[in-house]
């Protein structure tokens, strides 16, 4: 499979990992549109996330990943190819805001290409760490995709960039098993889904029970030879730091050890931060860290601290700043 036209491809050596972070933050993805003025998954949301890291301290300590469009190929990895044809479709040629016809995801002229460069731009974390350049990466990319399936786009995704990302390490790199932990507020559907039947990336996600998009039982553990390898926490109303670090302590922590992964992911949603547009837990920049934490001190066991976190949700946007501040920080320090 030709994964890597158009991309440089880079392959682990046996030097030192640094002890650094990478950092996917470009001009490319404030050119999505979402909606009008007031729309939650609007471009500000990244300005934020820059001036909160500059604001820290935190940008130039942090190596700097340049992201190009993820290939046809890749995208098939985790999208059906008349998906792909629907998406250039329907992206093409508008002129001003439209709606993707498979669901809640409003898209402007510049969606399609900045959509690619969203999971291209994972992709490059991956290459990152994979290079042993870093050993974390975060991913500050839109739109976002953990609800986005193999053949629809809903929920403001377009596509499934911790999907094609799971998928491109088992295809480029070899890696047998991955591991993907969402924190969105909100369950990742899309990406349960691609994976539900696929006993070798296992999904695990906390989320609030009954929101959208209604998915995300704790019935819901797989099918076939994906059996055991889906774990679904849903969470309540007003979640605090300390439920939701207990429930990654007794649920997370067990599931990451019995299916000692190759990789970790990480569908960082910050919805769960108190007052945010769309949630309604209560969790803190501390919080977040916390989890952070706990997630790295894993990947350090199981996984030679190999971890990629990338952007889902999280609309209020000081919140998101601070919150995106403390995770990273909580990724250097492993």
């Amino acid at each position: 499979m030709a994964l890597q036209e158009g991309r440089t491809q880079l392959r682990p050596n046996d030097a030192a990992v640094p002890s650094r972070t990478g950092l996917v933050l470009d001009d490319v993805y404030l050119l999505h549109l979402s909606g009008n003025i007031g729309h939650p998954e609007r471009p500000e949301r990244l300005t934020a996330i820059r001036n909160a890291l500059e604001t820290a301290g935190l940008i130039q300590t942090l190596y700097r990943i340049k992201p190009c469009p993820a290939t046809e190929v890749e995208l098939t990895l985790a999208h059906t190819l008349p998906y792909l044809a629907l998406v250039r479709r329907e992206l093409s040629g508008l002129h001003g805001l439209g709606k993707l016809s498979t669901g809640d995801t409003l898209v402007s002229p510049d969606s399609l290409q900045v959509a690619k460069c969203a999971a291209g731009g994972v992709l490059k974390a991956v290459d990152a760490v994979m290079a042993r350049k870093v050993k974390t990466a975060f991913c500050a990319v839109r739109p976002p995709g953990h609800h986005a399936t193999r053949d629809r786009g809903m929920g403001f995704c377009i596509f499934n960039n911790v999907a094609v990302a799971g998928r491109y390490l088992q295809e480029a790199y070899g890696l047998p098993r991955v591991f993907v932990v969402d924190w969105d507020y909100h369950h990742g559907n899309g990406t349960q889904d691609i994976f539900y039947e696929d006993g070798s990336i296992f999904y695990f996600s906390t989320h609030h029970r009954g929101a959208y998009p209604g998915t995300g039982h704790p019935s819901e553990t797989g099918t076939g030879k994906g059996v055991g390898t889906t774990l679904n926490v849903p969470l309540s109303v007003s979640t605090s730091d300390a439920q939701i670090l207990q429930a990654f302590e007794s649920k997370l922590v067990p599931a990451v050890r019995t299916f000692k992964p190759d990789f970790i992911l990480i569908s960082a949603g910050f919805d769960g931060m108190r007052n945010d547009l769309l949630g309604r837990f209560d969790i803190t920049p501390e919080g977040f860290a916390a989890i952070t934490r706990l997630v790295v001190g894993l990947a350090g066991e199981c996984c030679q601290g190999r971890i990629v976190s990338v952007l889902e949700g999280g609309y209020r946007l000081d919140g998101l700043g601070e919150s995106v501040v403390a995770h990273v920080r909580a990724l250097q320090a492993g």
